[in-house]
């Protein structure tokens, strides 16, 4: 995701316009008062690392995250806030995932804050009603990424100063998604996904604090943050109560396998930590891992990441039982999900940037390498769909494009029916995360305008194609998804105008999904 350097001019953007001042807003969240910084240029009020959670520490390893100690005073939230332990993927040299964090922040495993940014100088808290909120989630492959990223400011912008954004950080890696039994019964797995659920719990009880309304959240993500806001559609078996968002927008959702926690792979995982945190010969491997140095676990996360497949994660959610209860696929195959509307966009060449160019496999053995617990039989049935697809790397970055991404996809639009719709990014090179600068962006482009506007009219009326900027060029004929099979593309012409159209989805992409789906429960997916 080479683009996102966007980020840095965003810091040095804050830096220039920002100031704190003794009349700059302060918010009481009862076990803290924060005083953020107000933004001239864009108008916009930066709270940045609001404390959400205690430090993740010491016995809070591997456990549910709790909530924050009581701080006197006021304290200054005018500071990116350290990020959580990074790791890069596979065996790429090179990441598309590596250029989401800010190389001046610190890593730290006490780095359960998030950023909130609030339209104009003043900040009124509100008893009912208020803004729509955005809760943004970073992707990067559920090993890396941070706030710090993503500067939610640009969102306010471009929303007209009509929503409130929050941008958070979850724990990552081992210290995040670390699988087996051994957490299971002695903490709590998916620890990065319940620190995003006690975020968005956190949102539900301080929002109307910031001037925002509860009851308007939409939740986004790009990558594996989109992600993650797959895994909340379908948490609880779909029935999350109270319900904690209504709206749901998903940029490049990415599926991997998503194993019982206590499976084979889960558990040789397990054991891979263990033995390198020198902690074989405990009694209590768990508690072992929580006397680790962090400095060890780091380098043991590293190592692992680093050991997996070509630009693969290797420590992503499993099936707890508990807030995940089965595959995501088949939750939503049952017609359940968190959330009343979804809209969801995939890039044109999603798969490109996942795969070698040196590639020597055939689509079967790359297929097999990428799901290691499918049948051969099944490999080679669903290898045969992209023969005619051009070489092995083209065929294999089509198999990572649709088994990860695309077709994940489908199977949350038809899971939430009448109330979907689908986009496609196709502006070259319309690889993975190369959409994310045109919404994480001042630019007031028609093309940035139009694309933007699509996100932002479903935080304000649950629809895309409702103008929230008339000038946004989007068609008015853009039905939902389940009328037609219909997506809106967003391109440019030679020379920068907007392309916009509509186009029904390819059969053949829609069969491809469904021999897929017939394989999840081999896929883990």
């Amino acid at each position: 995701m080479g683009l996102l350097n966007f980020g840095l001019l965003a810091v040095f953007h804050l830096s220039l316009c920002v100031r704190v001042l003794a009349a700059d807003p302060i918010v009481d969240l009862g076990y803290s008062q924060y005083q953020g910084a107000v933004d001239t240029k864009l108008d916009v009020t930066n709270f940045l690392g609001v404390r959400y959670a205690a430090a993740p520490v010491g016995n809070l390893r591997w456990a549910a995250p709790q909530a924050p100690q009581t701080v006197s005073g006021v304290q200054l939230a005018t500071s990116e806030p350290n990020e959580c332990y990074q790791a890069g993927l596979g065996s790429a040299s090179t990441s598309p995932f590596s250029s989401t964090k800010k190389r001046d922040v610190s890593q730290s495993e006490d780095c359960l804050f998030l950023n909130v940014h609030v339209p104009g100088s003043t900040v009124n808290a509100v008893s009912s009603g208020g803004l729509p909120v955005v809760f943004w989630i970073h992707g990067g492959g559920y090993a890396g990424g941070s706030a710090s990223g993503y500067d939610g400011s640009s969102l306010v912008f471009q929303s007209q100063n009509s929503a409130i954004v929050v941008v958070i950080q979850y724990r990552l890696g081992l210290f995040g998604f670390l699988p087996g039994a051994a957490v299971k019964s002695g903490g709590a797995l998916n620890a990065g996904l319940l620190d995003q659920n006690f975020a968005l719990q956190w949102v539900q009880a301080h929002i109307s604090k910031f001037g925002g309304d509860p009851t308007k959240v939409t939740i986004w993500g790009q990558s594996a943050g989109a992600g993650s806001v797959l895994q909340h559609i379908v948490a609880n078996g779909g029935n999350t109560q109270p319900a904690l968002f209504t709206t749901a927008l998903t940029s490049s959702a990415g599926l991997a396998s998503q194993y019982n926690y206590n499976d084979r792979i889960p558990e040789l995982l397990y054991s891979q930590v263990v033995s390198g945190a020198s902690c074989s010969s405990s009694s209590d491997t768990l508690s072992c891992l929580r006397s680790a140095s962090v400095s060890t676990l780091s380098n043991v996360n590293n190592q692992i990441e680093s050991s997996g497949f070509y630009a693969t994660a290797t420590f992503d959610p499993v099936v707890d039982g508990t807030f995940i209860i089965e595959r995501p696929t088949v939750t939503l195959g049952k017609g359940k999900h968190n959330g009343q509307a979804l809209y969801s966009v995939t890039n044109l060449n999603e798969g490109s940037q996942f795969v070698q160019q040196s590639l020597t496999m055939n689509a079967s053995q790359y297929i097999s390498a990428l799901f290691p617990t499918i049948k051969a039989s099944e490999a080679d049935s669903l290898a045969a769909l992209y023969a005619d697809f051009g070489t092995n790397v083209d065929q294999a970055i089509s198999v990572m494009s649709e088994s990860i991404f695309v077709c994940p996809t489908y199977y949350l639009m038809k899971s939430f029916g009448n109330s979907a719709w689908k986009g496609e990014f196709a502006i070259q090179p319309a690889t993975h995360g190369s959409d994310i600068g045109y919404y994480f962006t001042t630019s007031t482009s028609q093309i940035v305008t139009a694309f933007s506007n699509s996100f932002l009219a479903m935080v304000k009326s649950g629809g895309p194609d409702n103008k929230y900027n008339p000038a946004d060029d989007l068609p008015s004929s853009w039905s939902n998804w389940a009328s037609g099979d219909t997506e809106m593309v967003f391109n440019t012409t030679s020379d920068g105008s907007p392309d916009l159209y509509t186009l029904t989805t390819d059969s053949g992409r829609l069969s491809r999904c469904a021999a897929w789906l017939n394989v999840a429960a081999d896929t883990f997916q």
